[in-house]
């Protein structure tokens, strides 16, 4: 697909082809919107990508991560799986791709490795433990964690990555299941821009937009501030259908007054049904949201940023999962307004 590169050097915006890197750049295809980003290095929005000759690893096959690994199979490139649970790499392998014993045989075996996790502490272990990414690095070869970790998680990544000569990049994505299925997410990288540039094929291919904003934990905070907003506007609005509902209000017209003001957004509108019917069927664990408002929180005290809001939609989340409802939609945060 032909692209537009546009560079913005100050007040003034001119096409230029290398981007002026001077100047904050933006990639926007024909067709694209362009996202107006501050702050990022470089930008991109909207299209998909050829296959290329290159090698790729995907680590981690949850829900997030099994979507997008069958993207990248299924745009005709090389890729090799692994997961903990082995028997969700077998539908994968159907599709074409390979299977690996460990995350270190998948690095042995690629030239750019992915990896999807659920937290700070496995992402560590995938990536540093025993058989782990970091064993068999070395130049040449990248390592892309998008888990949703915290800066000094990614940090500590990055340098034992960089230890062994390979090349890191931290790339949390904003998006859940439908996202990750349609290729819509939104990838926030930061880290060594090469390894970005390399990756720029398959992040068409994951997402409608994609940018690189700095150095490493740039996109884990980035990454975390989206979380802690989401968070508490589920928490908000949670509150609203329940108190619409005792007040014998209807909760769907609720949300579909929401979605004609200023407070319309697409997630009260996808996660509607799932409150009137109280069924959450996880597109978004809400074990993972309560967990990232956690780290937001930690990010707010280690800045003397007073988040009195996120705070308490916080407690909410905790209580959800105290309730058991933990391997539920993050919208089950609903049922803690409940009698």
């Amino acid at each position: 697909m032909a692209r537009l590169r546009v560079s913005l050097v100050g007040p003034r915006c001119a096409l230029s082809n290398p981007p002026d890197p001077s100047g904050v750049n933006f990639g926007v295809t024909f067709g694209g919107r362009d996202p107006r980003a501050r702050g990022a290095e470089d930008v991109w929005c909207g299209g998909m990508a050829s296959a290329d000759e290159t090698r790729y690893g995907f680590l981690g096959l949850g829900i997030m991560g099994t979507a997008m690994a069958h993207r990248l199979v299924h745009s005709g490139r090389k890729v090799t799986v692994w997961n903990r649970t082995e028997g969700k790499c077998d539908e994968l392998v159907a599709e074409g791709a390979n299977k690996a014993g460990t995350p270190a045989q998948v690095v042995q075996q690629c030239d750019i490795t992915f990896a999807m996790l659920s937290t700070p502490e496995v992402a560590l272990e995938v990536a540093l433990g025993d058989q782990g990414v970091a064993q068999e690095m070395k130049p040449g070869k990248g390592y892309v964690d998008m888990s949703t970790v915290d800066a000094k998680t990614a940090q500590c990544i990055a340098k034992g990555i960089h230890a062994k000569g390979g090349s890191f990049l931290e790339a949390p994505v904003s998006g859940s299941k439908k996202p990750a299925i349609d290729g819509t997410l939104i990838v926030l990288a930061a880290g060594d821009k090469d390894l970005y540039d390399s990756c720029k094929g398959p992040f068409e291919v994951f997402s409608k937009w994609h940018a690189h904003l700095g150095e490493v934990g740039a996109g884990a905070k980035m990454k975390l501030v989206v979380n802690m907003i989401m968070g508490s506007m589920m928490g908000a609005f949670s509150e609203g259908m329940c108190l619409a509902e005792e007040a014998g209000l209807s909760q769907e017209l609720l949300s579909e007054i929401l979605s004609l003001g200023a407070c319309g957004n697409p997630m009260f509108k996808l996660k509607t049904q799932n409150v009137v019917q109280k069924e959450f069927p996880p597109a978004f664990p809400l074990k993972h949201q309560q967990k990232d408002m956690r780290l937001a929180l930690a990010l707010g005290d280690e800045l003397a940023v007073p988040m009195p809001v996120s705070a308490a939609a916080n407690e909410s989340f905790k209580r959800a999962r105290q309730m058991g409802l933990g391997d539920n939609d993050m919208s089950a945060v609903y049922m803690t307004t409940q009698k």
